[in-house]
């Protein structure tokens, strides 16, 4: 019995001697208990990191989901608080796009028959002017001073002011093109960036942009003598353009006609109706946390409003698959001045731009049908006559 016990204690001394445990068991070509655990326990701790690392992503997860809700509540408090930031981001006068344009140089943005000026229309305030004179005039143009271009206003051609909408300069590029189409139809035309915008200098306000308006407005009046002028405004700039053109007509100095592209009725259903607000239009409070600080920053444009109090022939023009002034609001805005009063001796007319065409919030200019609309037909070389707008597209 001694002798048979013996090699079985050499055999574990040696196993021992050869290392652990576990690889003397395998050294020994025995198959003990420890061996048969070791799959199973590495399963396990497979396991358990597995469920350690989704748990740990699960923690951050949340940790951002938290910050996001967060965000999302704090920021009409913020807004509250600070009602200049909902100003900032109606005008968006900060945004300047396209960059790194020379205003000073409009031919450098194919403007070739297109003079740069800079008025003052109030101490401390300087605001960029472009004077594009019409196509038929363009070889005339080239290498003419000021002067030439003030005097040509006084030309037979009719002339257009131009109110653009907010963000960007008088050099963006849809406006750009815009100009030249009007500027191909015969028409002068005078755009400007407001105070605050572009290259003028100033503090960005309703008041201050209709009054910069009024000044352009009246430095065109002093030099265009009995040419026709008309107002053309594009989204927020149709606010502008009916605040100065009711203020014309309190005056009894109206322009000879009023346009309007893509207008809204007032600033606080645009703002509603404005896809960034989508995220808030059902958080409750909304017009308190967002729409009250526009009108205490003194932020009306009240299309709605100013067009009971404006006596000129006005057109509309408005694209349906507009996203971000809503068509509806340019359709009601029609439906409020068609029956004003002050509209009964003068046309009134809405054209809008179906869907399928692509024309969106800015490409209007791109129909084929816009000289058709701005030009009488029976007599294609005359200056365009508000009171032969066409019927609409």
């Amino acid at each position: 019995m001694r002798k048979r016990t013996e090699p079985v204690a050499l055999e574990h001394e040696r196993c021992a001697a050869s290392g652990s445990s576990s690889s003397g068991s395998a050294a020994c070509g025995r198959w003990t208990p420890d061996c048969r655990l070791k799959p199973r326990c590495a399963a396990d701790a497979g396991m358990k990191r597995a469920l350690g690392r989704r748990k740990s992503l699960w923690l951050r997860l949340r940790k951002i989901l938290f910050c996001v809700l967060g965000l999302y509540i704090a920021i009409p408090f913020l807004i509250k608080l600070c009602p200049g930031i909902q100003a900032k981001l109606i005008f968006l006068n900060f945004v300047r796009v396209p960059y790194f344009i020379d205003l000073k140089k409009p031919q450098d943005q194919g403007l070739n028959h297109t003079y740069n000026y800079y008025l003052q229309p109030e101490e401390d305030v300087t605001i960029g002017v472009w004077h594009t004179v019409p196509a038929v005039w363009w070889k005339n143009a080239q290498g003419k001073d000021q002067m030439w271009y003030e005097d040509a206003l006084a030309s037979s051609h009719a002339i257009i002011l131009y109110l653009h909408g907010n963000a960007g300069t008088r050099g963006g590029d849809h406006r750009v093109e815009l100009y030249k189409v009007l500027s191909s139809l015969g028409y002068h035309v005078v755009t400007f960036d407001y105070r605050g915008w572009g290259d003028s200098v100033g503090t960005p306000s309703e008041r201050g942009m209709t009054y910069d308006a009024l000044h352009v407005f009246d430095w065109i009046k002093a030099r265009s003598g009995d040419n026709p002028v008309y107002i053309w405004g594009h989204s927020l700039g149709t606010g502008v353009a009916t605040n100065l053109v009711r203020r014309l007509c309190e005056r009894e100095t109206p322009p000879d006609a009023l346009i309007l592209e893509s207008p809204f009725t007032n600033i606080r259903e645009e703002a509603k109706s404005h896809p960034f607000s989508v995220i808030y239009r059902y958080f409750p409070g909304f017009d308190w946390f967002f729409l009250d600080p526009i009108t205490s920053s003194g932020i009306k444009f009240a299309n709605d409003e100013n067009v009971k109090h404006i006596s000129c022939p006005l057109l509309i023009l408005h694209a349906e698959d507009d996203p971000v002034v809503p068509f509806q609001l340019g359709r009601k805005l029609y439906s409020i001045a068609a029956p004003a009063r002050s509209f009964r001796d003068f046309k009134v007319q809405f054209v809008p731009f179906h869907s399928d065409l692509g024309y969106r919030h800015k490409y209007i200019y791109k129909s084929p049908e816009l000289p058709r609309i701005l030009r009488p037909q029976q007599d294609p070389g005359s200056s365009p006559d508000p009171s032969m707008w066409s019927e609409p597209v």
